[in-house]
């Protein structure tokens, strides 16, 4: 215990001698829940709010995009995620995630849907995936979309708030990562193409609720971080076919504290590379590779929702091998984003979207808390 003791002053200290120094500037303020944005080839910017609206901020004018698909909006659903196909510039089409019901059954399940902008219009719209049976359950939606160098589409959809049923069971939605053509068509490599009632699409499985991803474009790999329950927050890097464990395995517990496993670890399912005890609730998620950011150059940056600050990892080898704590108590951080310079935006709950402005001294990583040394795998 007087080991800890001394352990947590010493990082306390080196926080005091390295204070945060990180400046800002509010780009466009008085946004509600910024879940997700997007630059577009002129620097304007789509900015999707989770009650249902999508905003196009241009000069410093923002219009509501007109015409959207039907929207449920309820606890965890909405309005989310938003991309645009790598060849925008020459086919138009703009992809979103939301939580609807598209049929008679109630409640609502995720929906990756694309059109193309007419003006303010939200045009020739097309249901790339509509995730099934509807849940009553307004959670664990998932939903973060990323494309690859090939153009194939990945997105997340959560386990809807159902871990016994769906995260393990291929044959039903929830709990997985996917990959499509990015009209919707089943690539034939797909891991489970040939598998009897497999849902086709899917690439990953054993996933409890992915709100971050990114495309590592030099090494050809998705990145992921999923959200635990008490504890168990994880970052992983998704392969084609593997089995991330959730629920049988989790460094997380229940949120009144009882167990749902003994297990961290199962042979044959894959360990996540990070894991956070206790959990910061992580949102967003993006690589940073601009040297005039040289504090965060070369790492992941990832929002915390629960402790409200911009959470760093830096990366050595595809290892987490330091950590830091960022723009404490600025809010809950929801959605990060670069712009085609690579300069560094965040959407923060309640203020809006921020930029972080260009960095001039270089300052030493420290350890971040509250995280589990023992999280470092």
């Amino acid at each position: 215990m007087k080991k800890f003791v001394q352990l947590f002053v010493i990082f306390c200290f080196i926080n005091d001698l390295y204070p945060n120094e990180l400046k800002y500037e509010v780009v466009v303020d008085g946004l509600e829940v910024p879940w997700a944005f997007v630059f577009m080839p002129d620097n304007s910017i789509l900015i999707t709010e989770r009650k249902g609206e999508l905003i196009h901020f241009k000069n410093g004018v923002r219009n509501k995009i007109k015409n959207l698909p039907e929207i449920i909006s309820k606890n965890q659903g909405g309005l989310l995620d938003i991309e645009l196909h790598p060849n925008y510039s020459e086919n138009n089409w703009i992809y979103i995630s939301y939580s609807s019901s598209n049929d008679k059954n109630p409640g609502t399940n995720t929906t990756i849907l694309r059109f193309k902008l007419n003006g303010d219009s939200a045009e020739n719209q097309e249901i790339i995936y509509k995730a099934i049976p509807n849940s009553k359950r307004t959670l664990h939606y998932g939903s973060r979309i990323v494309f690859d160098k090939e153009n194939y589409i990945f997105f997340s959809i959560g386990d809807r708030g159902n871990r016994d049923l769906n995260p393990q069971d291929i044959s039903r939605d929830g709990g997985k990562i996917y990959r499509l053509h990015d009209d919707g068509r089943i690539p034939i490599d797909n891991p489970f193409v040939n598998e009897k009632n497999s849902k086709k699409a899917i690439f990953s499985y054993g996933h409890r609720n992915p709100q971050g991803m990114f495309y590592d474009k030099n090494e050809d790999k998705i990145w992921i971080h999923e959200h635990g329950p008490r504890g168990g927050d994880e970052i992983n890097i998704i392969n084609s076919g593997n089995n991330y464990g959730w629920p049988l395995a989790s460094y997380g517990i229940n949120y009144i504290g009882t167990k749902f496993t003994d297990k961290t670890s199962i042979r044959g399912m894959i360990d996540p590379i990070h894991y956070w005890v206790p959990s910061i609730a992580p949102s967003g998620m993006v690589y940073v590779d601009n040297p005039n950011y040289p504090t965060l150059n070369k790492s992941i940056l990832i929002g915390s929702l629960k402790f409200q600050y911009l959470h760093q990892c830096l990366i050595e080898n595809g290892e987490i091998i330091k950590e830091n704590r960022l723009l404490d108590k600025i809010g809950r951080v929801r959605s990060i984003e670069l712009d085609s310079d690579k300069n560094i935006y965040i959407g923060v709950e309640n203020l809006g979207i921020i930029r972080l402005v260009p960095e001039t001294i270089e300052k030493p990583l420290v350890p971040v808390l509250p995280v589990s040394i023992k999280g470092n795998k």
